[in-house]
């Protein structure tokens, strides 16, 4: 029986003036009906290249496809995809191989109701007219488990959250019934909990059709929830592949062995997590021993005492301005946070707690209670007395791109706050100083008059990093700050921000959905549910003893594969 899609040694170059880059280097894959297949690496392995080639996705040039085929067999009908025109392929994008992109907001037309973006695939490919394109609309967006699918209907995609607009772009990719679905990296930045939903929901899809799927993620624990097989990339190359099982217990190759062994999941609290590197380095040896760093303990001195801190927002209004109804989005919230301590903030998208970070802060005003910083009431204080204490105050934001100005270059933008606070009055000081910080976060001094967008992902973390630590602060926010990294680079950060702690003695609070990198770097963990305290505890207590039936639904929506392969570990 030939299989649905079968690539076979696909090399793609890219050219540009000064250089050729081998994208994907002589790789084949064979994906069945019914069958699941996950490309996993880190980002650079040619994952989305390969998944982009199937459409024809590409934009050539750069791209050169310089050998292989790319067979797509239905009914006993077997054609090259790399030969067929562009008008042939335009058939085939969204009914016979449909795409979720990584980003349903950047996929979704912001201007058109999610409704009419379904409806226009279904008018397009299945020749039928807008009223019964309108109500097989409906009928996906209930089998997506949509909330109120008329309402939906009607909604632009803003109006969504991430885990609903994710819905909408699996029942676009849906709705003409594909032979073949490519998801790439569909769940990324999810809650945990969402996460689950939606991929029970695609293998549940999946089932009913018997539609292959290529799954393409970095989280090792996504890919033994849902993956049959896997298939390891590195820089453009196949490295191994085999079943799941086999993959996660009996890896053959140094990378997959890596990528496995980078995860914090399987690494007790204050051990260093390896990298990729240590494995490539060494993979005909043994592996270098996991350099343990010191515990990390908390002092009995307060550096944060929050008292019935409450953060409501108005929703509704009377027609004279009288607020009638509030969303309170932090809501009678009281903790301690201690000297040299890690505090992990966690909870799903809506919870509070970005909101409580930057509450801490005066990013945003406190409704009431009291921010009790070293003894200094802030809530107290007015704007320009909050100033002169924002040196000691830092936060990370989750998206380092956005939060660089990519106008002006790293190392002006890490020498801009001291140059707002006065530290290092001349230019020559500030430029020595932001070059040593930039050795400290593993980046070098001759990247100052480099741009933001000249940097991977990791790179530009570690630059806000950089920029966080430029005042020398004493307590840090992190704010998402690893969920959208590889689990390499995110290893990585995770070590640097434990190496910088051990070093400046700074105190953070560390928010994350992601259970498992909160219980490897935090001391304590502190769960939000709808504005509220669910509970606080020690970091194993909490994750392997959780008491909320909040905390327990959140740790059980953890992908069971992580768990397992870390208590078999």
């Amino acid at each position: 029986m030939q299989p649905l899609l079968s690539i076979k040694n696909l090399s793609i170059d890219f050219h540009t003036e000064s250089s050729i880059t081998n994208a994907l280097k002589n790789i084949s894959i064979e994906i069945n009906s019914g069958e699941v297949v996950a490309l996993v690496g880190e980002s650079g392995s040619g994952k989305s290249i390969t998944a982009l080639s199937i459409l024809q996705l590409l934009p050539s040039p750069p791209a050169k496809y310089t050998s292989g085929e790319i067979i797509f067999t239905e009914e006993n009908n077997s054609i090259d995809l790399l030969k067929r025109s562009r008008h042939e392929m335009q058939n085939i994008r969204g009914n016979k191989i449909a795409m979720i992109f990584q980003e349903p907001m950047t996929s979704l037309n912001p201007v058109l109701t999610c409704g009419s973006q379904i409806q226009e695939a279904l008018i397009q490919h299945k020749k039928i007219n807008k009223r019964e394109a309108k109500k097989q609309t409906l009928e996906w967006f209930d089998k997506v488990k949509l909330p109120t699918p008329s309402n939906m209907y009607d909604r632009y995609p803003h109006q969504l959250s991430g885990g609903q607009k994710q819905r909408v772009m699996i029942a676009m990719a849906m709705c003409c019934e594909p032979s073949l679905l490519i998801c790439d990296e569909p769940t990324t930045a999810l809650d945990v909990t969402v996460q689950k939903t939606i991929l029970q929901l695609l293998k549940e899809l999946q089932q009913q059709s018997n539609m292959g799927i290529i799954f393409i993620t970095h989280d090792l624990g996504v890919v033994a929830e849902i993956a049959d097989r896997a298939v390891v990339m590195y820089k453009g190359e196949i490295v191994e592949q085999n079943s799941v099982k086999e993959i996660f217990f009996n890896p053959q190759h140094a990378y997959t062995k890596a990528l496995l062994a980078c995860r914090p999941v399987n690494h007790e609290r204050g051990k260093r997590l390896p990298i990729v590197s240590d494995f490539m380095e060494v993979s005909t040896t043994e592996k270098k021993q996991e350099t343990p760093t010191e515990k990390k303990g908390s002092s009995t001195d307060n550096v944060l005492k929050i008292e019935n801190l409450s953060v409501w927002f108005p929703t509704k209004k009377s027609i004279f301005g009288k607020t009638l109804t509030y969303t309170k989005a932090v809501d009678d919230v009281s903790f301690d946070l201690y000297k040299g301590e890690t505090l992990g903030l966690v909870g799903e998208s809506g919870c509070g707690k970005t909101t409580l970070g930057r509450t801490l802060l005066r990013l945003i005003e406190p409704t009431s209670g009291k921010i009790i910083y070293n003894g200094v009431d802030l809530t107290a204080k007015k704007r320009d007395e909050i100033r002169a204490l924002r040196k000691e105050m830092q936060i990370i934001f989750q998206d380092p791109y956005s939060s660089l100005n990519p106008r002006i270059t790293i190392g002006s933008a890490i020498a801009e706050p001291l140059k707002v606070h006065g530290i290092n009055s001349t230019e020559k000081q500030r430029r020595d100083k932001v070059a040593d910080l930039l050795e400290k976060v593993d980046l070098k001094a001759e990247h100052f008059n480099r741009y933001p967008h000249e940097f991977s992902g990791g790179q530009r973390q570690r630059i806000v990093i950089a920029r966080a630590l430029a005042l020398n602060p004493s307590f840090i926010i992190c704010d998402e700050s690893v969920s959208a990294l590889d689990v390499s680079v995110q290893a990585q950060v995770l070590n640097l921000l434990n190496d910088l702690k051990k070093e400046f003695g700074f105190t953070i609070i560390f928010i994350s959905h992601d259970l498992s990198v909160v219980r490897y770097i935090s001391d304590r963990i502190m769960v939000m549910n709808k504005g509220k305290i669910e509970e606080t505890g020690a970091a194993d207590s909490v994750y392997f003893n959780p008491q909320s039936d909040y905390t327990k639904r959140l740790i059980a929506s953890i992908p069971k594969g992580v768990i397992a392969n870390h208590q078999s570990s």
